[in-house]
């Protein structure tokens, strides 16, 4: 796999697929001819001008990575945003964006820059998107490092990308092992819950944490306090609307 790692600039993409991802988010799928290709974890910008010039920028993370033009994105609407409530619900299949990327060099998982260390995924909500894009890339690369998720996650109505995850969890050379919280059925993550499931201390995984910030303060608090070191967890936060 060649990624051309170039500066971010801004392009114009075409959306060739829109469909519903959960009851209050929207996969979009964007053709963007000029993408130099992106890393897993990465995110873009996307810019909406209105007819009297007021421009809105808004970040979302890339469910998809590697060279292809082809780019994911899962957009969760909040009500009273300015962006996410016209991509969940207006965007159309031939319309066009504008987005300014990739952007982000920390939060990313390469299978050609892997150490022999597993490595934990822990997504809160639509946190799991740029973290789909490793499980995508770890399968696809039939990498042996052993990948863990635990996805919090309100309802099994609320998860993202479900089949890629199962495809990612039945890969043949490289399985990808998922556990499920839903919080409004089981409760909430919690320490002791992320203690069981993730991988022990001894085996000093590399960890991606993303969700809210709240969700993402939290558990790199208890995994700080389970033992786990603080220069192996890189963190993310969503927000925008």
């Amino acid at each position: 796999m060649v990624i051309r790692r170039g500066r971010a600039a801004w392009h114009v993409g075409t959306v060739r697929g829109a469909r519903p991802e959960t009851p209050s988010a929207r996969r979009i799928v964007l053709d963007v001819p000029t993408w130099p290709g992106n890393a897993a974890g990465q995110h873009l910008d996307v810019r909406l001008t209105a007819p009297d010039g007021y421009q809105a920028t808004r970040s979302y993370s890339i469910a998809t990575s590697g060279p292809d033009t082809l780019l994911e994105l899962a957009v969760d609407e909040l009500p009273d945003g300015e962006v996410s409530p016209f991509l969940v619900h207006e965007l159309a299949v031939g319309d066009e964006l504008e987005v300014h990327g990739p952007l982000g060099a920390f939060f990313v998982w390469r299978p050609d820059e892997t150490s022999s260390a597993p490595v934990l995924l822990i997504a809160g909500g639509s946190g799991v998107v740029p973290l789909v894009a490793m499980a995508r890339a770890h399968a696809a690369a039939g990498d042996p490092t052993p990948f863990r998720l635990v996805y919090s996650v309100r309802t099994p109505d609320d998860v993202y990308f479900e089949k890629e995850l199962a495809d990612a969890a039945a890969s043949a050379t490289a399985p990808l092992q998922v556990d499920y919280i839903y919080s409004r059925v089981t409760g909430r993550l919690t320490r002791d819950t992320l203690a069981a499931v993730a991988f022990p201390v001894s085996a000093a995984p590399q960890v991606f944490v993303c969700g809210p910030t709240a969700f993402v303060e939290a558990v790199a608090g208890w995994l700080v306090d389970i033992g786990h070191s603080p220069t192996s967890i890189r963190t993310e936060r969503f927000g925008g609307t």
